[in-house]
């Protein structure tokens, strides 16, 4: 008989002259069978509901072309460059980083993004200029002078 290293420890493995008639008990330290052990009627039929709500939005991303997902993350990032160069004072460091972060995603994927992606280019367009105007105006209201976000 030899052993086999697992993460739990050394097990057994013998070359099947020996193997028990039933499979050997669980072990607590297993885990239950049934992961909705121990819920309520009400507790399990909420989660077999969030389970199956899960599993139809899995199949709607996967049905979805991943260029329109990742168009609508990079807009998620154009939103938050909005929010925080529209802060009062305006968070420029904030807003650069989500503006290069839509950057990075629009230019690196140049070529790739589908039907939208004159869209995301505009929108990284008008994000970039309302950095530099924010930026201008933060500068000429004594606030510190920031670095224009990459691409002006």
């Amino acid at each position: 008989m030899s052993t086999l290293w697992t993460p739990g420890g050394e097990v057994p493995v013998d070359d099947g002259r020996n193997r028990p008639a039933s499979p050997p008990p669980r072990q607590a330290s297993d885990g239950p069978d049934d992961p909705l052990a121990g819920l309520s009627d009400e507790e399990r039929a909420q989660a077999e509901e969030l389970a199956q709500q899960l599993a139809e939005a899995r199949e709607q991303i996967a049905a979805t072309p991943a260029s329109v997902v990742v168009g609508n993350h990079a807009m998620g990032l154009y939103e938050l460059g909005a929010i925080h160069l529209s802060q009062q004072p305006p968070s420029l460091e904030e807003a650069r980083l989500a503006i290069d972060a839509l950057g990075a995603l629009v230019d690196g994927l140049d070529g790739r993004l589908g039907e939208h992606e004159a869209t995301l280019k505009e929108a990284l367009h008008q994000i970039r200029m309302a950095f530099v105007q924010v930026s201008r105006a933060a500068e000429g209201a004594g606030e510190a002078p920031a670095e224009a976000a990459s691409g002006e």
